[in-house]
């Protein structure tokens, strides 16, 4: 480690965003830590819109110390951080999202903890973006992390290098979604501490999808269950009931159930009551109306079926 700390290699997989690819470098460029404290590794993975003329750019302007690795395939963002920080050399790896905002003080914070806690696994926090709430909607997504685990996503994360080097690693068997809280629990499993680290800041960009994009993020989950197969603790520790990834999940099958029972015990109609209840808060919050009410109906449906797919695919009971 030098007097400025330890230098970092920041870790980013992109997609198609070139916009949101911009918001981020611009959100780099004004980190608080001295410019040649870090570096950024940015993989486009198989990129067809103006990503990789953005990235050149920026490249070119010689405002960021900026790695650019393109990969012809968009394997999904397992091979792309892993590929990432693979690239680099420096002890401290961080990891954000191409829909990411980290704030100014973002990678002092984080490079202050390694210092602190050099052999740590570092979570930071990451709030929706202030900026984007007036696109909350049924349809949107975010990311909100207020705690460090259970699910340790990629949007604010760092680990040493040479922890990642003693895992192996992302597992490159997950396609879209899952990686990033296998490789956090491969390496608590290997000795790694966890350190909250709230002052390292990222907001995350508000999204909508769509309908058509909301229903198939839910039909994507199917591959992220193999982490449950993989780590019973973190079916012990997140699992409702053992066995429910959501509470909706719960709610809706025991609506299904109640439904089911009405026409011959008219009572058990009342099991439908915590999902519409549920429903309608998810509602209250994202600034939806009962409109949305069959969305949320037909949303979880998939989502549930592509839980259980997984389930049978890797053989773990979750629902």
């Amino acid at each position: 480690m030098s007097e400025i700390g330890p230098r970092v290699d920041v870790v980013v997989s992109t997609r198609d965003r070139a916009v949101r690819v911009c918001a981020l470098l611009d959100a780099l460029r004004a980190q608080e830590l001295a410019r040649e404290a870090f570096t950024v590794t940015v993989v486009d993975n198989g990129s067809h819109d103006a990503t990789p003329s953005v990235l050149a750019q920026a490249a070119r302007d010689g405002r960021l110390d900026l790695r650019v690795v393109h990969r012809a395939r968009g394997d999904g963002p397992a091979h792309g951080r892993d590929a990432g920080w693979r690239a680099g050399a420096a002890p401290l790896v961080a990891f954000t999202d191409d829909d990411c905002r980290p704030e100014p003080g973002w990678l002092a914070a984080l490079v202050e903890a390694a210092r602190a806690r050099p052999a740590a696994l570092l979570a930071g926090r990451t709030d929706p973006d202030p900026a984007e709430l007036h696109r909350l909607s049924p349809t949107a997504r975010t990311q909100a992390v207020l705690q460090a685990g259970p699910w340790f996503p990629t949007c604010n994360i760092a680990y040493p290098r040479a922890l990642l080097e003693r895992v192996g690693g992302f597992d490159l068997r997950y396609g879209w979604g899952g990686e990033d809280t296998d490789l956090a629990w491969r390496a608590q499993a290997a000795g790694a501490p966890v350190a909250w680290v709230g002052g390292a800041r990222v907001l995350h960009a508000v999204e909508d999808l769509g309908t058509l994009g909301a229903l198939r993020l839910a039909g994507r989950w199917s591959g992220a269950m193999r982490a449950f197969a993989a780590h019973p603790q973190l079916r012990r520790s997140t699992l409702h009931h053992g066995v429910f990834w959501r509470r909706a999940h719960r709610d809706l099958v025991l609506a299904a159930a109640g439904l089911a029972l009405a026409p011959r015990l008219a009572p058990a109609v009342a099991l439908t009551l915590p999902w519409l209840q549920g429903a309608r808060r998810r509602l209250w919050l994202t600034g939806g109306s009962a409109r949305h009410m069959p969305l949320l109906l037909v949303v979880d449906a998939i989502e549930v079926a592509a839980v259980v797919r997984g389930g049978v695919r890797y053989r773990v009971a979750v629902v």
